[in-house]
């Protein structure tokens, strides 16, 4: 067992939000635990043997309310301290990716020794507050050890973003494909079809099966074929999918019906996909084949059974569809998930078997949405998400940011009821600073290929972000719009270009 102190200043400890908590073992994997309040003290009851840590959504003053984690930690009857010890966790994987950016081999940038000076600042903080001799000093201390801590880790990732960046404009190593957005196959409209084809590199069609077949072989093909025909008339690349998802959002009734016998399951999802890929394929530029599977498995399939489903179906896309892309798409990237379900797969270890078992798929999709209060959408820093970039990266795979997203307004009641705030509670200031910082950092790392944001427009009916899009519910752009178009048309401007061809000298 696991005990924190929640001594805090000027605030109250049964205030803490423990709604998306959680605890992380080895290699970051969410463990099975459960975590209680119990006067002001955390109580943390791990199934798992070895040390362990928290990761809970976590006020900074000044800087919003945001998933931090401390480090792993053996168990102890004395209570640890809360804020002292996400300071540790943080600065922990501030030293570590300073030395997997190569930021140490850095000479003569001004900016950078203010950086490290920072991390100094904050690592000295966190020292006198080991030395405290009061509760109250020690709580003073770690908190602003935190909040520097937490500052400069954003720095350093923006910082090492904007290197790569530049580089990769330099070397012209875009695709012609990078900025995309998903459509709302509900709205027709003649304006909302113009933004799409006007400003953006591809469109994301979402085909769900609970839309395409609501009945047994009862297929709604007319709301996907005006579509299709729509953006192949005016010549937009486009991406469809997923063609599989376990979400209750995404599956029919009927399916759902019958989603404890695996092998009618699987039996349903090839007729589905074949049905599908024979009309379209030769409009579709990439299938996201499957979304999520790791992390919804409503009907408790086996590790083996979701990993059977993976192969065949990819393998099943691929075989009719052998121009076409493939992705494998994951959501909630840090496997909070994983802690509420033991019968889901972490991402990682989800995406690192679907490489090793020699899956024939193109590329990994990932999603980035935040601002709303479930597990994958708790809101994360950039120097977070620049971690969990690198680690999709690592798989030697292609990456698509397949639904990216944040809200432009704070909805329910108070920051913690939205699922925490970046720097500010959201608005549309907030949500297009964020964009910004966001798109330079998904596009300074070389394996990722294009980037999707999720809603073009506010969605008018209930979810659990309705206002994420790039306009607003009368079609008046955000400000968010204006700094994804100038960043379409840096990326645009160095799209990579051929090889001069040389010219044979004459004679």
């Amino acid at each position: 067992m696991i005990r924190f102190n929640l001594a805090r200043n000027n605030h109250d400890p049964s205030e803490i939000d423990l709604s998306g908590s959680y605890l992380i073992g080895s290699e970051g994997v969410p463990l099975l635990a459960e975590v209680v309040l119990r006067e002001s003290q955390l109580i943390c009851n791990k199934r798992a043997d070895g040390p362990a840590g928290i990761a809970l959504l976590w006020d900074i003053h000044s800087c919003g309310s945001v998933m931090l984690e401390t480090s792993r930690l053996m168990d102890r009857e004395a209570a640890y301290h809360l804020p002292l010890e996400l300071t540790r966790g943080r600065l922990m994987h501030i030293f570590q990716k300073r030395e997997d950016w190569g930021l140490f081999d850095l000479e003569g940038s001004d900016t950078l020794d203010k950086l490290n000076a920072e991390v100094d600042n904050a690592r000295d903080l966190f020292v006198e507050a080991l030395k405290a001799d009061t509760i109250a000093h020690l709580t003073q201390i770690s908190e602003k050890a935190l909040k520097g801590a937490f500052v400069v880790g954003e720095k350093l990732s923006q910082f090492h973003a904007e290197l790569l960046l530049a580089k990769r404009k330099q070397i012209h190593a875009f695709h012609r494909r990078t900025i995309g957005v998903s459509a709302d196959v509900a709205n027709v409209s003649d304006k909302y079809r113009q933004l799409l084809g006007e400003h953006f590199d591809f469109v994301y069609l979402p085909m769900p099966w609970r839309l395409l077949e609501p009945s047994p072989r009862e297929l709604n093909w007319s709301l996907f074929d005006g579509w299709i025909e729509w953006l192949t008339a005016n010549r937009i690349p486009i991406k469809v999918g997923p063609l599989l998802s376990l979400s209750m959002a995404h599956m029919p009734d009927w399916l759902i019906a019958v989603g404890d016998d695996f092998e009618q399951v699987l039996k349903l999802t090839f007729e589905h996909l074949r049905r599908v890929i024979d009309r379209y394929s030769p409009y579709v530029l990439q299938w996201d084949v499957l979304s999520g599977i790791h992390a919804e498995n409503p009907f408790n399939y086996s590790f083996e059974q979701i990993m059977e489903l993976t192969r065949t179906t990819v393998s099943l896309v691929k075989q009719l569809a052998p121009q076409s892309q493939t992705v494998v798409d994951l959501t909630a990237p840090w496997g909070e998930y994983f802690a509420r379900n033991p019968r889901t797969i972490p991402p990682m270890l989800y995406a690192d078997m679907v490489v090793q078992s020699g899956v024939g798929f193109d590329a990994l999709g990932a999603q980035f949405v935040f601002g709303a209060p479930a597990d994958g959408m708790y809101v994360r820093d950039m120097f977070q998400i620049s971690e969990r970039l690198d680690r999709l990266g690592n798989f030697g795979k292609p990456v698509h940011l397949t639904a990216v997203q944040v809200p432009s307004s704070q909805e329910g009641e108070g920051v913690k009821a939205g699922g925490g705030a970046w720097w500010k509670p959201w608005s549309e200031a907030v949500q297009a600073k964020w964009l910004k910082e966001f798109y330079t950092l998904a596009l300074s790392k070389p394996f990722i290929e294009s980037v999707t944001w999720r809603d073009l427009v506010d969605r008018p009916q209930p979810g659990p972000i309705t206002a994420g899009g790039l306009f607003n519910g009368h079609m008046r752009p955000k400000p968010a719009f204006k700094i994804l178009q100038d960043i379409r048309g840096e990326v645009l401007s160095a799209i990579r270009k051929p090889p001069a061809r040389s010219v044979p000298e004459r004679k």
